[in-house]
This record gives structure tokens, C-alpha cells and sequence, in this order.
């Protein structure tokens, strides 16, 4: 993709493919067709219990963003348990959309345990239209003032490919249409899997503006898969105060290893959103538009390890609720990466167990059908630039505690070592990306 003058973009991506166990005689169990309610089903049978016509107030809203947000801190703990000496960058917002279109179908132990890992506190029927509200204000504040400029761009979008002819339940189909804007797009994952993934990649690549390819590995739709549930999340923007090209100079980054690099790094000096807090800094660097930005956090030298491993919502936000306008230097480094994890590991380590196993799974919600529907995989997958033009800014939301007063003297910001880096939406608090900066030898 040719990059646009002055722009920032990352992308984010999460798939969950759910298979069905069936006979040994390879035949399926289910009937053919959509379903329809029977005399002898339950309301929970058939229905997943959601009003289309339900609106948040502000406290829900703030309840749902914030549930999400630990959703976030939580998975990035289990991202850097992992692989802990690596650069990560993710989407929660991604992750959590994606997701939320399978617990829509779950039921019983399932859905409580994926409750418990999503970190909802609302009842089901206001998560999903919660989530339906977050995309639309996201989707609004993208579209620019009266004056015609795009601030940003924003885009989040959802896509069901289901096999065809399969009794998928009218009421969670309903579900998907009407919270996240996804119909039923039919696929013959029974006939040939591979073209159905080769369909699905290109809807990715297509609404990340080619930056996720191929994020579904060859094999990983077979003749068993029953449903695919894809949220994209693509974001592009310009910094609101530009870093001058000419003032970038390379410089010495040592990673979290040791090993130095030379890196570019750029430089701007101005009033900047800053704190000091628990020995880290804190810097806020708003797009254009005002309504997201990036805070970038710097643990103290030597720290890092046991300053994420602390980092919460609530820590967050203590940061966000210090920023105080304060002249200043901030050195940032230019870097560049993609990402990419299956989901499964971290989420079962979690506690969303049930789901991904073949006998205990629970998603009746989804399909009038013998057949044992789970989750088989679940892939997430990002990119990130950041450059002189612009970059990406998240932050969490949580109780605010105590926070210290700005420095009077004029503060430096100098990213030449490990750092941390959010994307959040400033109205709600929402996490768009969520990522640390730790090795510029996976940077390009």
C-alpha cells in the first residue's frame, strides 16, 4: 500500500473459526436449512435473550469499556509470558468484538466461563448492544466536523461466513445482523475449505488496506468448520503536532536484552500532556481531531519487567489522571512491525476452557444441530508504523487513585529504551491497541 503524506496506521484482526465434531461415518447430525422455534423450546433455546432496540446510558457504557479494558491487560500479560523478551502489539478492541459474536451463541458453563474472561458486568442483552454503540461512535467521530476534515480514520467491521445450508438459529443470526453488522456470508467449507479461506483472507486484506494477508493458515478451515466470526480494526492518522524531519538523528536503543541498535529518532519540543508517576513517565501525543491519541510510557531505567507486569487498568489510569500540559522534549523512535498469535493458549490460561474443547463446549445458541460445535482457533494478527507524520495512541480507563503534581521545570521524554505504547479513544476510554516496544532487531 503506498503510505498517504503525513499518515499512521495499524491494524488489528481477530478470526474465530468454530468447527463441529461429527460421526465417525464422516456424515453430519443436523438438519438442514435455518431454524425455527419449536412449541417445545425454550426462550433460551432460541433466543439469546438480546432487545435490538436497547441503548446504553453513560455508566453502562463506562462499565462495558472498563470491563474491556482489564479484558485487555490481562491478555497482554499472558502475550508477554509467552515470549517475554519480544515486541507485542495488539488489538483488544479486535479481540473483544470477535469474541463477543461467540458468546452470543454460548450457553451454560461456556458462556459463564467466557463471561468470566471477557470481563462483562452488563446483562447479555446491553454487551452487545454496548459494543454495537462503540462502533458507531467510533464510526462517527472518524467522519470529521462540519468543516469536512477527516480527523482520522477508523474503520471497525465484522463478517460471519457460515457453511451453507446449515441450521444456523434465526435468533443469533438476528444478533450479528443487528449489533455488529454482520449477515451470513455462505461458504462451502464441506466441499473445499481452501477456497472459503482464500475468500475470507481477501475480505481481511481488503478492509485493512492490504497490511493483514493470509490470516488464515493454510489448513486451518477443513471440512469440519462450521462458522467463521472475522472483526477488522484499521486505523490511520496524523500526528496534531507533527515531529520536524529534520530534527530526526539516529541514536542508541537498548533493548530489553541489552543488545544496543541504532535506531531514528525523532524529536519535538513543545506543551505536551506529561506526568511523572512511580518513577515512570508518561507522554500523550494527540492525533488530529483531538478524540484519540497516543500515551507512550517509559518505566524507570532497569524496570520495565516488574513495571508492566504491575500495569492495570487502574495503574493506567492513574497515569491518564496526571497528565498536566508541561513544556518539554520527547524522543521517540520511528518503528514499524506486524504481529501475529493464536488466541487459544492465552485464553484457556485464562479460564475460557470449556469453549475450545470438543465435548464440553456449549454453543447451542448458534445452531439447531446434533453436531458438537467449539472454537478451534482463534487468530489475531496486527500491524503498526509509526513515523514523523503520525502513530497510534490507546489508553485504559479504571478508578482514578492518587497522582502527583507536573514538574515546573521543563521535562525530557527519551524512549532509548523499552517502552510501552496504548491507542486509546479519548471520549470512552477505550483500548484500541495495546503494545510494548522492547527489540528495534524485530522492527523495519
Amino acid at each position: 500500500m503506498e503510505r498517504r503524506q503525513l499518515l499512521t496506521l495499524s491494524s488489528g484482526l481477530v478470526a474465530a473459526t468454530l468447527a463441529g465434531c461429527i460421526g465417525e461415518d464422516g456424515s453430519d447430525d443436523g438438519d438442514s436449512g435455518a431454524s425455527t422455534p419449536t412449541e417445545t423450546e425454550t426462550p433460551e433455546e432460541n433466543s439469546d435473550g438480546t432487545d435490538t432496540d436497547l441503548s446504553l446510558d453513560n455508566d453502562q457504557l463506562d462499565k462495558l469499556v472498563a470491563g474491556t479494558n482489564a479484558f485487555a491487560f490481562d491478555l497482554h500479560g499472558e502475550f508477554v509470558g509467552d515470549k517475554p523478551a519480544e515486541n507485542v502489539f495488539a488489538s483488544p478492541a479486535s479481540a473483544a468484538l470477535g469474541l463477543a459474536m461467540a458468546y452470543a451463541g454460548a450457553r451454560e458453563d461456556t458462556r459463564e466461563q467466557m463471561r468470566e474472561v471477557l470481563r462483562y458486568r452488563l446483562d447479555d442483552d446491553l454487551v452487545h448492544a454496548g459494543f454495537e454503540e462503540l462502533t458507531e461512535q467510533f464510526d462517527e467521530r472518524s467522519k470529521g466536523g462540519s468543516d469536512g476534515e477527516q480527523p482520522f480514520e477508523l474503520s471497525v467491521v465484522n463478517s460471519a461466513w457460515g457453511q451453507s445450508e446449515f441450521p444456523f438459529r434465526d435468533a443469533y443470526l438476528d444478533t450479528l445482523d443487528s449489533h455488529y453488522g454482520s449477515g451470513l456470508q455462505e461458504v462451502d467449507f464441506r466441499e473445499d475449505a481452501p477456497a472459503a479461506r482464500e475468500d475470507i483472507n481477501e475480505w481481511v486484506a481488503t478492509e485493512t488496506e492490504d497490511r493483514i494477508e493470509d490470516l488464515l493458515t493454510e489448513g486451518s478451515l477443513t471440512a469440519l468448520t462450521r462458522l467463521v466470526l472475522v472483526n477488522a480494526v484499521y486505523f490511520t492518522a496524523n500526528w496534531k503536532h507533527t515531529f520536524p524531519t529534520e530534527a530526526t538523528s539516529e541514536e542508541t536503543f537498548t533493548a530489553l536484552g541489552g543488545t544496543e541498535h541504532t535506531v531514528q529518532m525523532m524529536e519535538r519540543d513543545r506543551k505536551w500532556s506529561y506526568a511523572e508517576l512511580d518513577g515512570a513517565q508518561a507522554v500523550d501525543l494527540p492525533y488530529v481531531g483531538g478524540d484519540v491519541s497516543m500515551l507512550v510510557v517509559l518505566p524507570p531505567e532497569g524496570e520495565f519487567e516488574t513495571y508492566e507486569s504491575n500495569l492495570d487498568q487502574g495503574a493506567l489510569d492513574d497515569l491518564v489522571g496526571s497528565l498536566e500540559p508541561q513544556e518539554g522534549t520527547v524522543h521517540l523512535p520511528r518503528f514499524e512491525f506486524d504481529w501475529s498469535v493464536e488466541l487459544s493458549n492465552s485464553l484457556k490460561a485464562l479460564g475460557m476452557e470449556d469453549a475450545f474443547a470438543e465435548q464440553a463446549a456449549n454453543f447451542d445458541g448458534i445452531a439447531d444441530t446434533e453436531e458438537d460445535l467449539f472454537i478451534h482457533e482463534a487468530f489475531h494478527k496486527t500491524f503498526v508504523a509509526v513515523d514523523e507524520a503520525g502513530t497510534e495512541a490507546a489508553g485504559a480507563t479504571g478508578v482514578v487513585a492518587g497522582t502527583t503534581s507536573a514538574p515546573t521545570d521543563p521535562f525530557e521524554f527519551r524512549a532509548n529504551r523499552p517502552f510501552l505504547f496504548a491507542i486509546r479513544d479519548r471520549p470512552t476510554g477505550s483500548l484500541l491497541f495495546l503494545g510494548r516496544a522492547v527489540d528495534p532487531e524485530g522492527w523495519r
